[in-house]
């Protein structure tokens, strides 16, 4: 049976009350948590598991993400705690001028974006979302033989959560 988490209470740094009510619901029968990819945080409607393997079903507005310490009621009247993963994400930096090499960018970017891969541009860094094999990534952008062009990778704590823009047709 699916636990169906539909009504959101708050979130345990801004709500203290929140952190009383887990602490002293306590076992598995009152108290769920689960540990989900920060890709999921905007999504509509989101199919877990927790850490006792109840499937959990979580269902919110898109227009807000979930955050580390959410907190849910079910219709069971359990209380339902989300926890987010730490997130790898590609970091393409320069370690020279790209001078005349700037239409390759344009064409990188264009590539990054039919992929489907996003991406988000911070402190001077490229960063994309790792959305397939890092093998086939990195050849993708090695392909394009940009002089200086570095990649790196970095884990980001939910709390450094970089939000990335999706990319649709219309």
């Amino acid at each position: 049976m699916t636990e169906l988490a539909t009504t959101y209470l708050g979130n345990l740094t801004e709500n203290l009350s929140l952190s009383e009510r887990i602490e002293k619901a306590g076992s598995e029968e009152n108290f769920l948590e689960v540990y989900l990819d920060q890709a999921d945080s905007p999504k509509g409607r989101i199919h877990a598991h927790s850490t006792s393997g109840i499937d959990v079903g979580i269902v919110k507005g898109r227009d807000w993400l979930l955050q580390e310490g959410d907190v849910f009621a079910t219709e069971e009247g359990k209380l339902l705690l989300i926890h987010l993963r730490e997130q790898r994400v590609m970091v393409l930096s320069f370690t020279a001028l790209v001078g005349d090499r700037a239409i390759d960018l344009v064409h990188l970017g264009h590539v990054l974006g039919n992929h489907h891969w996003p991406v988000i541009i911070h402190d001077n860094k490229l960063y994309v979302e790792v959305a397939a094999e890092v093998e086939v990534m990195e050849a993708t952008i090695r392909h394009f033989q940009i002089p200086g062009l570095q990649i790196d990778y970095e884990w980001r704590s939910p709390n450094q959560h970089l939000t990335f823009s999706e990319h649709g047709h219309h």
